[in-house]
Formats: structure tokens, sequence, C-alpha cells
């Protein structure tokens, strides 16, 4: 299958429920271009209007008027998360600084995923939290007054990051976080462009008090995570190439394709510049022959959204591919391994898990059409497509609709670049 075409991706998933909260928490009047109408950030939105904030209907060029630091007032009714575990990690910091109590629900894929991760420093600075007996939603938080934290979080996650970050933030006390390695860093850069005091050393970052945050002005680039798919696409088929415009390069993102790289795929990046505390640019992605690679360390948080597309893609390198170092991969809206495992050797590929990833061995000739069980989770869907494109093999995915949470139009933008 061969593939041409220049695609923009919609704006970046990361930077749009941060965008909403920071616009909520600003004083004056925010502008948001270009924001991601997804599943997931609408439910960033609707959680934002349950506590007082104004923001209109997400649409490319948004106004949003802030009620400062501490505007927020407790909503009326539970705040529904959906399949956002952003949305409920993050906005569990703002509201545990603010005397109100809440509730946060969730669907059932995000009903099941660790809440205790950003429970444990919430309690720690002196709010009450109130977990599901399996440390998940629903989570209940009686916030107020919280005390200063340094916090060392056991897993590299940008949202129990951006969760104890934002307590501080709202409460006005300094807070320190240590992570095992460095995660997406949007919440730091935004914190900076906004005039907060933050400080990186390492994996370490500290937060000093802040009276107010300026109005935000930004316009989202592409998810650099959605982009992924494009380029795997490119890299895995049999001929001619996909660029993609206005992507986010922010470095805790490009983990995907420094691996594409690596394992032999033509990627070239231009136009390289900074807009709003953000690197930003153009990718153009060839293929030039896959080899199977090991993939560990401190890349993994670098793309861990990626890795099941990864190990679809590792079926048409040469050799084996094996990605480690994925432990967290478990805890997402599916148990990543076991089902991107099981769909791939349903499919005839030479696939095992292992306890912290999986083993994908090359196989494009023994692959087949077949279905695809994506327990409506995205990334499986999307990345079981990209192998179905870049093949021509008859996939049958069963939830094709669930790309919705974090890419409306992906089934649109893929049809376009296939030849």
């Amino acid at each position: 299958m061969r593939v041409r075409g220049t695609v923009q991706v919609p704006g970046d998933k990361s930077l749009s429920h941060r965008a909403l909260i920071f616009a909520a928490l600003g004083t004056g009047t925010s502008r948001v271009r270009e924001i991601l109408p997804s599943a997931d950030v609408e439910a960033t939105a609707a959680c934002l209007r349950a506590m007082g904030v104004e923001i209109p209907a997400l649409a490319p060029d948004l106004a949003i008027t802030g009620v400062g630091l501490r505007g927020l007032h407790a909503p009326a009714a539970e705040l529904d998360a959906a399949n956002s575990g952003t949305t409920a990690r993050l906005l569990a910091g703002v509201i545990a600084a603010h005397p109100m109590h809440a509730t946060i629900l969730g669907d059932a894929s995000l009903s099941c995923r660790p809440m205790r991760r950003v429970a444990a420093p919430l309690v720690a600075m002196g709010a009450r939290v109130h977990l599901a007996a399996e440390g998940t939603l629903p989570m209940s938080i009686d916030g107020g007054s919280l005390r200063s934290i340094d916090w060392t979080s056991e897993v590299a996650s940008a949202q129990v990051k951006g969760c104890v970050l934002l307590a501080g933030l709202v409460a006005g006390v300094p807070v320190r976080v240590t992570e095992p390695s460095p995660s997406r860093d949007h919440t730091e850069r935004m914190l900076r462009a906004l005039g907060a005091d933050l400080r990186v050393d390492d994996t370490r970052i500290s937060l000093a008090p802040c009276e107010s945050l300026s109005p935000l002005d930004l316009r989202m680039s592409g998810d650099p995570s959605s982009a992924a798919f494009f380029a795997a696409l490119a890299a895995g088929s049999e001929g001619g190439e996909v660029v993609m415009t206005n992507v986010g390069l922010n470095p805790t993102r490009t983990g995907f394709l420094t691996t594409l790289q690596r394992m032999g795929a033509y990627v070239e990046l231009l136009d390289r510049r900074e807009e709003g505390g953000e690197l930003v640019g153009t990718v153009r992605v060839r293929p030039n022959g896959l080899r199977g690679r090991v993939v560990g360390g401190a890349v993994i948080p670098t793309m861990i959204d990626e890795l099941p597309l990864l190990a679809c893609l590792a079926t048409l390198a040469e050799g084996d591919t094996i990605i480690r170092d994925a432990l967290e991969l478990r805890t997402k809206e599916s148990d990543r391994i076991s089902t991107v495992v099981a769909n791939l050797r349903a499919l005839g590929a030479d696939a095992e898990e292992l306890p912290d990833g999986l083993r994908v061995g090359g196989s494009r000739a023994a692959l087949h059409a077949g279905p695809v069980v994506t327990h409506g989770d995205h990334r499986l869907a999307m990345a079981f497509g990209v192998l179905g494109a870049a093949t021509g093999l008859d996939l049958v995915i069963d939830d094709r609709a669930c790309v919705a949470v974090s890419y409306p139009g992906f089934w649109r933008d893929l049809a376009a670049l296939i030849q």
C-alpha cells in the first residue's frame, strides 16, 4: 500500500485540557485557538462549567473569562470525567485547594484506573479524599487550606505531577515534585508562560506561591500522539510520504519519532520554531525499511500513548521489537499489553506478553484479515486502523467510534492518505 498527502492533526489533547484549566484559574479573559473538540476535552470543559466557569461551546477560537485562582464554587452534582484520566487527576488538585466538597465520577473504563497516586499527595497536603475500595473512582474530595509538600512520585506521570502543582498553585503554598524520570512538561511550560515562579532541576520541579495567573493567549499545536499514527502509516507503507504540519515537538513527546528513526524510517523535522512556550514544526516521514529494536528506559514516558502503535508497526519490521519498562500500559483505558498481544496473535502475528511490556516479531507475511477487539480504547482502534491501512488487510475494528475520545476525524484523515 502506498501513501501520500499532507495532514494537519487536531490540537494537542494534553495542552487543550491544561489551557481550559489555566484559563479558568486566570485573572482576565484568555484566548484559546484550535482547541481539540474531543470527548475527553469536552469532559474537562463540562466539569469547569459545573464549578462556575463560563466556558463557551468548544470552537476554533475561544474567549474564556477566568474566575481567579480560588474562585471556583462547589458543583451542584457529581463531576463526570467520562473517559478522561487527565480530567479526573488534574481537577482533583484544583478542587482539593478550594473549600468545597466535590465527587468525581467516570465511565466504566476510567473507573478501573488507579487514583491513589493522586489521592496520596493530596491527603498529605491536608485534603480529605475518599476513593472506592479498589483505589479507583468515584473520588470524593473535601478541600480547603493545604500545606506545602515535597512529593516523590513512584511513577513518571504528568498527571500526578500536574495534580500536585495545581494544588500548590491554587492553595498558594510552595510544592516540589520529584519523578523517577521526566514526564510530559506541558504544565510547567504553561505555568512559566503565565508568570509563575517555577524551577526545574532534572526530575525535580519546584513551584513558588503565586498570587494570580495572567490570561492565556495560545494557539494549539497539533497533537504529536495523533501525528504519530500517520508517521507510522508512512513508515510501514510500500512507498510515498506523509507530511504533518504544525505538530508539537515538545521533547517530552517525541520519543516515537526518535524510535522510528532508530528502526530505519526516514523522518525529517522542518520549520522548527517556538510558539507559546512549546516547540512546533513540520514532520515528513517516508518508508526506508524497518528493523526491530529494544525500546525501554527513559524514552518510554515520552511515547507511552504510542506504544500500542509501535507494537502494530513492529509486525512490519525485520526481527524482534521488544518493549520494556512499560508497566504503566496495564493501567490505561485497557490493559494495553494484554489486549495488543491478543489482537496481534488473532491476526497471525508473532507476539507475546512480558511482565512490563511485550515482544513482537516481524511477521508481515503471516498477517491476515480478522477482527480487532478494542475494549473501547481509542489508541487500540487507531493503531490497528493504521496496521490495516498499511497492509491493505481487512481488519474489522469492533468500535471505530471510540476514536472520538482524542481524534474525531481520524478515519477521514486516514482514508485521504491512502493511494
